[in-house]
């Protein structure tokens, strides 16, 4: 797997206050992430220039960068007829190219440059990604496909640059492909069993092994409304 490129930024406020358009009104996100050239320091809680706009759901040791791959960009051109769409576009920090949800795996360890990183969940699109794309139901649509990117928390900080190739360092847990945890967290919901296991793995971010624990012991699957929904969104678009 390649890193094709470095992505990083500081929440924005965009829109405008008086606008008749409620996609133009005021928001804050860290989502407009811009390339990043040269050497890059990657420490614990995330690269250095980047910041998240919601640190409650967003950011922390298991979810210090976001990574996309490079070949779904072709698929979400065609599905959602913007050929222009061009990376950072899910606001990713890290564009990679060479290996898919299918093929990397939770706890999979990575060295990448000087650092050191480890996979720690798939990513769970949140309403943000739709209000920059204009798409009401698009976070619910890349979740649903599989198509996440995941998550990696840092081992070893370090210096990292585009255009590295990671080297997988150690597969504790090759049952566990992103696609797998995807498959249980989204599809087989009802799939307590299956809850319990990926719960238990040990490399899995807290967050993930709490609500499924959860899931698991009540049989309650949770609402993911709060996340895939703008607060704020007209009842329309909701």
């Amino acid at each position: 797997m390649r890193l094709l490129s470095i992505q990083a930024g500081r929440p924005q406020a965009l829109g405008r206050a008086a606008a008749c358009d409620w996609w133009e009104r005021p928001w804050t996100t860290g989502f407009c992430k811009q390339p990043v050239t040269g050497p890059v320091r990657l420490g614990r809680a995330n690269l250095a220039g980047d910041e998240q706009a919601d640190r409650r759901h967003h950011g922390g040791p298991d979810k210090a960068v976001n990574a996309y791959p490079a070949e779904h960009y072709a698929f979400w051109q065609r599905e959602l007829g913007l050929p222009e769409l061009a990376r950072p576009a899910f606001g990713e920090n890290f564009t990679t190219a060479g290996l898919l949800e299918a093929e990397v795996c939770i706890g999979d360890v990575l060295a990448l440059g000087t650092a050191v990183v480890q996979l720690s969940q798939p990513r769970q699109p949140c309403w943000k990604l739709s209000r920059r794309w204009r798409i009401p139901d698009l976070a619910w649509r890349v979740q649903q496909s599989g198509r996440t990117g995941w998550y990696v928390r840092v081992l070893r900080e370090g210096e990292i640059e585009a255009g590295q190739s990671f080297e997988l360092i150690e597969r504790p847990y090759p049952q566990w492909t992103v696609a797998a945890a995807n498959d249980v967290m989204h599809v087989r919901v009802h799939d307590l069993a299956a809850a319990r296991a990926l719960a238990d793995c040990p490399a899995l971010a807290a967050s993930w092994c709490e609500s499924l624990a959860r899931r698991a012991a009540t049989g309650q699957i949770g609402d993911a409304s709060a996340r895939l929904t703008d607060p704020e969104a007209p009842r329309e678009l909701a």
